[in-house]
């Protein structure tokens, strides 16, 4: 069953309780044994979705109607798809071909693959892989993206607290897609903020999706408009979403890694209306 999750507005926001805030934005349970979990977001028509394939091969489809959920005859007739695999190795059999994800490894799927099964390598270290997909109006080649094949970025300082590494996957460049982007971001110990300072994109929505949180640590996600802000307390292997008015940036307790996701209606990455710390509210 697709969890379906309709556009909130600015004004809207600002009233919304945090139990409002939660079940708006926030994606929870991502990850289940021998199963695969799909968020439809109507804004930018984004699809976040996770897969545990343990003890068998699971279908990319197997709690999707195509037909009822996005009027199609199979799910990627009109979409492409991002994989990334924090987990131990996995494979990815799509229309016959096997692609084998390790740890960080990523994977694009273009428009009109027909048939996804998703499995791990041992049940017992199985792959975790998270998924977003959006809408595409034309297909490019399917692509294997190792982490050694991503591009590595190196930003911030340990003095500032957002030291990190920016390793991007599905991004104009390392290859094309219609619309989504995809990468993975690592801090470094002591560093607890990301993407601060802060900004906004007008033609392009993100999703957050966080994990390498211990047990007993959080982060705080701010979001909302840059005068407005509230928060969002996120804990292990969740996502949150992100209008493109709305500012994304996290602190934590103790360093972590993220998965950030992009789509609309570019792909440049330095599109951005930078925003000054000192004029958030």
């Amino acid at each position: 069953m697709v969890d379906i999750r309709y556009s909130t507005g600015k004004e809207p926001f600002k009233t919304m309780t945090t139990e409002e805030l939660r079940k708006e934005f926030l994606i929870s349970d991502i990850f289940k044994a021998d199963d695969v979990t799909a968020v439809y977001s109507h804004i930018d028509r984004i699809v976040t979705m996770g897969a545990l394939p343990v003890t068998k091969a699971v279908d990319l489809q197997k709690n999707i109607d195509p037909m009822k959920d996005f009027g199609v005859s199979y799910f990627l007739e009109r979409r492409e798809l991002g994989i990334i695999n924090i987990g131990e190795t996995g494979f990815v059999e799509a229309d016959g071909t096997k692609y084998e994800l390790k740890h960080y490894d990523a994977l694009y799927l273009p428009m009109g693959t027909k048939k996804v099964l998703l499995s791990s390598a041992d049940s017992n270290k199985p792959a975790r892989l998270y998924m977003n997909s959006t809408p595409a109006h034309r297909p490019f080649p399917a692509k294997l993206i190792t982490y050694n094949d991503a591009v590595h970025k190196h930003m911030g300082s340990l003095e500032e607290s957002n030291e990190r590494t920016i390793n991007q996957y599905i991004h104009p460049a390392v290859l094309e897609t219609c619309q989504l982007s995809m990468g993975l971001t690592h801090l470094e110990p002591g560093s607890v903020w990301n993407t601060m300072p802060a900004h906004t994109h007008e033609r392009r929505m993100e999703v957050y999706f966080y994990f390498d949180i211990p047990e007993n640590q959080a982060v705080f996600h701010l979001f909302g408009e840059p005068q407005e802000t509230r928060h969002i307390v996120m804990h292990n292997e969740q996502a949150v979403l992100n209008p493109s008015w709305s500012i994304h940036s996290g602190c934590g307790t103790k360093n972590y890694t993220f998965i950030w996701s992009m789509a609309g209606e570019n792909r440049t990455y330095d599109d951005q209306d930078q925003l000054r710390t000192q004029d958030l509210r």
